[in-house]
């Protein structure tokens, strides 16, 4: 008889496994377990299971209700992109890094580099979840935002699913355990540890999947591409009156007379060589041509000589 009760015992556990494996809410188990013996799968007998010291209930895996309420609240995963520009590159590197100091929050990864047009870098910052929006609008506003997009994950219910079957998997170790510390026979001894192995396995890996589930939720990830810029992009509004048309068209009208100026002063400069070079030959060739004029003229001058 007790080693029918030990054999039903492990039965139990492994049919407790097997249900927590698939997700299951339910407490009802209707599969059978495999045996560690051949003699070890016998029939339930009313009440034994609950003599045993089992509480289906507190087993069940899942915890979610459906996925209708979370006594812990959402599991939110938050992400943002965003574009900034600016004319002063270092002190928006500082401002940047100094805000995420501020917030709690850290650089996962950072990159800086040079163009022809300027320099550049991209950062993917962690956060803190609670400071998310706040660092958003605090970084818009150190920079010229071009472009945001926001984006949330709810994952509660994978997230408290975990959670339910991380709880069934440590339950059953504790009733493994206590089997071990029973166990007499050589071979329940060595079935018993390949259960618990293959459970401590599965803690292993629930346990990192919650802890992976955390780091994203606790800290929202968000990710800036900045650029340096000679003007930063214009966003103009719709104008309100004629004067308002008016007074811009004469501000972009100047503005295009200088840009072009300068464009031009550039151009010379990158090209100075050639300048110098056709200021030579323009002056050779006037030099030429005025000696030519000069030759001319004491042609004219000179008195015919009589016949």
């Amino acid at each position: 008889m007790k080693r029918k009760l030990f054999a039903l015992t492990l039965a139990l556990l492994l049919v407790l496994s097997l249900a927590a494996c698939g997700g299951s809410k339910s407490a009802e188990f209707t599969a059978e377990a495999p045996t560690a013996s051949a003699d070890m799968a016998y029939p339930m007998e009313p009440g034994m299971a609950e003599e045993m010291g089992f509480d289906f209930g507190s087993t069940a895996s899942g915890g979610t209700n459906g996925g209708a309420s979370y006594p812990a609240g959402q599991k939110l995963i938050r992400t943002a992109q965003m574009n900034l520009e600016t004319t002063d590159f270092e002190k928006a590197v500082q401002g940047l890094t100094d805000l995420t100091e501020q917030m709690g929050g850290y650089f996962e990864s950072s990159s800086v580099g040079k163009r022809s047009n300027g320099r550049w870098a991209d950062y993917t910052v962690r956060v803190p979840a609670a400071k998310y929006q706040a660092f958003l609008d605090q970084a818009g506003e150190l920079c010229h935002e071009t472009w945001r997009d926001t984006q949330q994950e709810d994952i509660s219910e994978r997230y408290y699913d975990t959670q339910g079957r991380l709880k069934t998997q440590q339950i059953k170790l504790e009733r493994l355990q206590a089997l071990l510390a029973k166990a007499e026979n050589m071979e329940d001894i060595i079935t018993i540890e390949s259960a618990i192995s293959e459970t401590e396995q599965m803690i292993d890996d629930l346990s990192g999947t919650l802890r992976h589930y955390d780091g994203q939720v606790d800290y929202a990830t968000v990710s800036i591409s900045l650029s340096e810029v000679y003007k930063l992009s214009d966003v103009e509004d719709v104008p309100d009156s004629f004067g308002s048309r008016l007074g811009k068209a004469f501000t972009g009208g100047w503005a295009n007379f200088t840009d072009a100026i300068e464009n031009f002063a550039v151009a010379l400069a990158y090209g100075w060589m050639w300048v110098l070079l056709l200021a030579v030959v323009a002056v050779v060739l006037v030099r030429i041509l005025r000696k030519r004029r000069r030759a001319a003229k004491k042609t004219d001058d000179k008195p015919e000589k009589p016949c």
